[in-house]
């Protein structure tokens, strides 16, 4: 959504240019057979021009014979009442507000105006929520599908009524379950699929990070993003297996990381930082007492 939790083009402001650089290599560990490799891959951003199934012509047809657009793209014909032929007709209205005017889908211009609309920064947990809820494939895009699928899910048909689920819609992402599924879905929603990405640019990976953990931030995110900023060379990119795992991760080891044991079936890139953060947190501990001993001698030399 332009600058949105969408795709963006500065990697400074939010997401950055979705760079598909993998990680370094992993390990094998004794209690699972898995390797976890954090692999090591360049991709580039996709062009505004993704082909777009579901022409509008199609889908004025489709209203008027009261035809819904399944998950898959195509149509098919269902019975509906009054009332859910006007909501469709709502929806339709809604999107062509904002749909592209060469492509049948809200690209970035009209996902801006549409945040706009909205009331929310692109970059709002909000928006990223949103996208889960119309399962999109790809960011700063709906598809005509996704769109109406979308707002049948949440039931809105309005600019109005979309902001009147937001309140429910963030808590039903507090639920264990489905935070769950909405800190996997950002993972893939991240990626540039169509140009065979299959992991995040450290820069994204970050940014998203932050992002989906907004209303349940644990106290081990900050000291992890510390380290993947701080070791720029030695970490391209966030494999699937990384991303999924962390959360695991933020649940079960302890804010001390005292429990961390690395004959578990972590990847790799978990134990080069509890090592990294262990020895911070020393070189940290060290400081303190040299400075308190200092004080200390100081308040002698000046009693005497």
């Amino acid at each position: 959504m332009g600058q949105c939790v969408t795709k963006c083009k500065n990697p400074s402001s939010t997401l950055g240019s979705k760079n598909g650089d993998r990680e370094s290599s992993g390990k094998t560990h004794g209690k699972r057979s898995t390797i976890y490799k954090e692999e090591h891959s360049t991709g580039s951003g996709k062009s505004s021009g993704d082909i777009l199934v579901n022409g509008t012509k199609k889908m004025e047809a489709a209203v008027e014979s009261s035809q819904l657009p399944t998950s898959s793209g195509d149509f098919k014909k269902e019975p509906v009442s009054g009332m859910e032929e006007s909501s469709l007709h709502r929806t339709e209205e809604l999107f062509r507000r904002y749909k592209d005017e060469r492509e049948d889908a809200i690209l970035e211009e009209g996902m801006e105006r549409f945040c706009n609309d909205l009331c929310v920064d692109p970059t709002e947990f909000k928006v990223l929520v949103l996208a889960w809820k119309f399962q999109a494939a790809t960011m700063c895009k709906f598809t005509r599908t996704e769109f109406f699928e979308g707002c049948k899910a949440i039931n809105a048909d309005s600019i109005d009524g979309i902001c009147a689920r937001f309140p429910s819609l963030l808590n039903e992402a507090k639920q264990e379950d489905k935070f769950k599924d909405l800190y996997r879905f950002t993972f893939q929603f991240g990626l540039d699929s169509e140009e065979g990405q299959r992991s995040l640019h450290r820069e994204i990976a970050i940014a998203l990070w932050k992002l989906v953990f907004t209303q349940n931030k644990p106290p081990i995110l900050d000291q992890w993003l510390h380290f993947l900023n701080e070791n720029p060379s030695g970490i391209k990119g966030i494999s699937r297996d990384t991303w999924n795992m962390f959360l695991n991760f933020t649940q079960v080891i302890g804010p001390d990381l005292s429990n961390y044991s690395e004959d578990e079936a972590w990847p790799s890139l978990f134990d080069t930082f509890v090592e990294w953060e262990m020895e911070r947190r020393k070189k940290e501990e060290d400081t303190k007492c040299v400075a308190a001993s200092q004080t200390v001698d100081l308040c002698v030399d000046r009693d005497t």
